[in-house]
């Protein structure tokens, strides 16, 4: 929704909006563009009569802000709708869907474009580095959007991405999630299914070769032209280093390149992989493509260096899926060797967590940590330490996040690398846990 924002007031229009709870990049970035925020759902906040209010999906019935548009009879929106009828008309659309990996292949197919001189627009469900905001008008044909399974708005259960029509559709995993409005991984398939159904015969859907759930979603139907990533598909990445640092890329068996950069993780070479193809269905060429993923920064919150304070150094991380987890975590291990001690601090706050739908899976994808300091919230409905016991002793669970800055400066060592989990604020601990660590160095 910040997103969305940002491009209305790109076109020319005024904006404001209401959120609760706003926290950095965005917020900040909101500001810097003009754009002011209200602090929660006053419906005072609508004296001013908005020609039309652009209601995002966590909004639902009975929010005072929602029930006055209702009883007023307001031009109202969503955000998905809003875009495809104010920008994505007669535009190249290319989508970036899948479980994991959207936000980070979106912004790398973003700057691939960018650097081949076609100055794209694009909507990033995260701050791109390499353009210092999250969403862009650009200019035509190509505009570049995440593409979300996740519901519409409260009056729209379709997922955001049936809104897009996309000429390009990137299809980079799937897996159950959203277990708050989706049953089970076949549901999620069949608004999959739906997506394929708007791919042009003309256009291309890239997809990994090896991921089942995708397999038998596209076995229900497709009519587009299809290349395939990962270990039997077209497009292929050699390791030349453990963390994938460094990769050669190959087409059909034929090496094309070798990319060198500051991402990691194998996860990230196959992002990469699709970000490349799509490029090259734009009419860039793979070798321009390998080159300019030299200069690619990842965007905010994707295994993000915040801190290093006498050796131990403490990253941001937006997973909060098991799988992401893992992935995470062995992309760092890769980085830092065996030598080093990696302690997660993981905040289990999707809606997914919360029901408790993968918390068998968390022992397995926190197994690379060293330890693993665990918070317990509130809204938690299910026993966290019962369901990571077998992690043994190097799982501790607390309540309050304060105890966990407590206990990681108590225990962290030079040499320690520190990462932080969460798909939101996590208690301030971002900035809590560096200024304790300082604090700790200051009455050394």
């Amino acid at each position: 929704m910040g997103g969305i924002a940002l491009l209305a007031r790109e076109l020319g229009h005024r904006v404001s909006g209401s959120d609760a709870n706003v926290y950095p990049p965005m917020s900040t970035l909101l500001a810097a563009n003009g754009i002011s925020i209200v602090e929660g759902y006053d419906p005072a906040q609508f004296r001013a009569a908005p020609d039309v209010v652009v209601i995002g999906n966590a909004m639902s019935r009975g929010n005072p802000a929602v029930e006055h548009v209702l009883n007023r009879g307001m031009r109202y929106t969503s955000g998905p709708q809003w875009l495809a009828e104010n920008l994505l008309q007669d535009r190249w659309v290319m989508a970036v869907a899948g479980t994991h990996g959207k936000t980070t292949t979106t912004s790398m197919l973003a700057w691939l474009l960018e650097h081949a001189g076609l100055r794209p627009g694009f909507l990033i469900g995260g701050l791109a580095e390499n353009f210092g905001t999250s969403a862009r008008v650009g200019e035509a044909p190509f505009f570049v959007v995440e593409a979300d399974e996740y519901d519409t708005a409260f009056f729209d259960k379709r997922s955001k991405f049936l809104h897009y029509r996309p000429r390009t559709a990137i299809l980079n995993n799937l897996e159950y999630d959203h277990a708050d409005i989706f049953p089970d991984l076949a549901a999620i398939q069949t608004q999959f299914h739906h997506l394929v159904r708007t791919v042009p015969g003309e256009g291309l859907i890239i997809s990994p070769a090896g991921d089942a759930a995708l397999n038998a979603t596209l076995a229900r139907g497709c009519w587009t032209p299809r290349a395939t990533l990962g270990e039997g598909g077209d497009w292929q990445a050699r390791a030349l280093a453990p963390d994938y640092s460094r990769f050669e890329v190959l087409c059909e068996g034929r090496a094309l390149g070798t990319v060198q950069w500051e991402t990691v993780g194998r996860h990230n070479a196959l992002n990469a992989l699709a970000a490349i193809a799509a490029a090259r269905h734009a009419g860039v060429e793979p070798a321009a493509s390998i080159g300019a993923l030299r200069g690619f920064k990842n965007v905010r919150r994707r295994m993000e260096k915040i801190a290093e304070i006498d050796g131990v150094t403490v990253y941001d991380d937006f997973a909060h899926h098991p799988t992401a987890v893992e992935v995470t975590l062995a992309a760092l291990r890769a980085r830092v060797g065996t030598g080093a001690r990696i302690i997660a601090v993981l905040e289990p706050r999707s809606n997914t967590m919360k029901l408790g739908v993968h918390r068998q899976e968390l022992v397995h994808a926190l197994a690379a940590a060293d330890a693993a300091l665990l918070l317990q919230p509130e809204s938690l409905g299910w026993d966290l330490a019962e369901a990571t016991r077998a992690l043994g002793e190097k799982r501790r669970v607390f309540t309050r996040v304060e105890e966990i800055v407590t206990a990681l400066v108590a225990m962290a060592r030079h040499g320690d690398h520190i990462l932080i989990m969460s798909n939101g604020g996590f208690g301030g601990i971002y900035q809590r846990l560096p200024a304790a660590l300082q604090g700790r160095r200051a009455g050394d």
